[in-house]
């Protein structure tokens, strides 16, 4: 069954390429392509970064308030008044760990927006046509990755 998958799966690999290659054909005289190491680009990318810097403080912050509670919470003499506070605390690390993760995947959006606006402007500034991804292109187009990481802040 794993030969069979194994087998399948490679069968499947060439025919995309060559149904790529093939594709190559059909494109008009004169059509630029372009490729792009995206993950090149978002690595070398100041604001993703400052983004993570930003994400390791924000929850080294949280690590500290969850210092702060378990001493708080050891402090309770009562089972009851533990449990109370427990109930208190998780309602509120909830609601920090929701405000955490909606605020990095908002810049995260917003700088994935800026990063293919610029991938756009450059290409229309270069005449290009098309923009792959690198790692989808087996063959062919100008690999524009070190203009874009230029010029992505």
């Amino acid at each position: 069954m794993k030969k069979q998958l194994q087998i399948g799966l490679l069968a499947a690999i060439l025919a995309f390429g060559i149904n790529t290659c093939a594709m190559a054909d059909t494109f008009p005289a004169g059509y630029r392509v372009a490729v792009v190491d995206i993950s090149a680009v978002v690595a070398k990318s100041a604001q993703v970064q400052s983004l993570k810097k930003e994400q390791e403080q924000k929850l080294a912050e949280l690590q500290k308030w969850l210092d702060s509670v378990r001493a708080d919470v050891a402090k309770q003499s009562t089972k009851e008044g533990k449990e109370k506070l427990i109930k208190k605390y998780d309602a509120e690390f909830a609601k920090k760990q929701t405000a955490i993760k909606k605020n990095y995947t908002d810049k995260l959006q917003a700088i994935n927006n800026s990063i293919s606006a610029t991938i756009m402007n450059e290409a229309k500034i270069r005449k290009y046509d098309l923009v792959l991804s690198k790692g989808t292109v087996l063959y062919g187009g100008d690999d524009i990755t070190s203009a874009i990481t230029r010029v992505v802040k």
